[in-house]
């Protein structure tokens, strides 16, 4: 599965080098570091499943659960960049969707893969049933987390930078719902289209395998 992460990850960044070379624009650059920000939490994700007998004692599991936290958001963040389709126009719109998609389809696919490994953990440490709420925790928080990065602006590094001016508008969502309607809305849509992504790719998985099982 990996491989062929690295290798779809491979043909987006093709795509962008091909965009820059004909057209001469470094517009969608940022697309890379977006991805490298997707590849963060699933590498701890990663490694946290490789040693899961560290991931047994409960204190450094919380810590680097809150790390992984902190950045699987961008996992799924690149998602709204396709925001960004209509403001240039030195590509085809043709090219430029399918560019700015494969990105996003990427961070979404290492998103969903770093989470099923820290479910996988979690399941290892506390039991499947309390996992699979913590899951549920975890796509609220993601969409939580994609709209302070797309409409706050602020990065996974500024609950260390500017943690004041973060959790002060943090509380301004969660203290006056009623006056953030339409913010919520865009939280809860967004929570319930990751975790039906979620489980719709865990269950053709787990589907699969027991077909091929039954098959041998």
């Amino acid at each position: 599965m990996q491989q062929w992460l690295l290798i779809s990850c491979g043909f987006s960044c093709l795509l962008l080098a091909a965009r820059i070379v004909v057209t001469g624009y470094y517009t969608y650059l940022f697309l890379t570091w977006n991805l490298f920000l997707a590849f963060v939490p699933y590498t701890i994700s990663q490694w946290l499943h490789a040693h899961t007998l560290l991931a047994k004692n409960k204190w450094k599991l919380s810590l680097f659960l809150l790390l992984w936290l902190s950045f699987i958001p961008n996992s799924f963040y690149i998602i709204t960049d396709l925001f960004h389709l209509e403001k240039f126009d030195s590509a085809p719109k043709w090219f430029d969707l399918l560019l700015i998609f494969s990105f996003a389809w990427n961070g979404l696919m290492l998103g969903i893969a770093s989470v099923r490994k820290m479910e996988m953990v979690l399941e290892i440490v506390i039991g499947r049933g309390f996992s699979l709420l913590i899951l549920l925790v975890v796509m609220w928080l993601n969409a939580f987390g994609i709209y302070i990065g797309r409409y706050l602006r602020y990065n996974s590094w500024d609950i260390v930078m500017q943690p004041f001016s973060l959790f002060g508008e943090m509380f301004e969502l969660l203290f006056h719902p009623l006056t953030n309607k339409m913010e919520w809305g865009m939280i809860a849509v967004y929570a319930v289209f990751m975790t039906v992504c979620y489980i719709t790719i865990k269950k053709l998985g787990e589907g699969f395998s027991k077909h091929h099982n039954a098959k041998i």
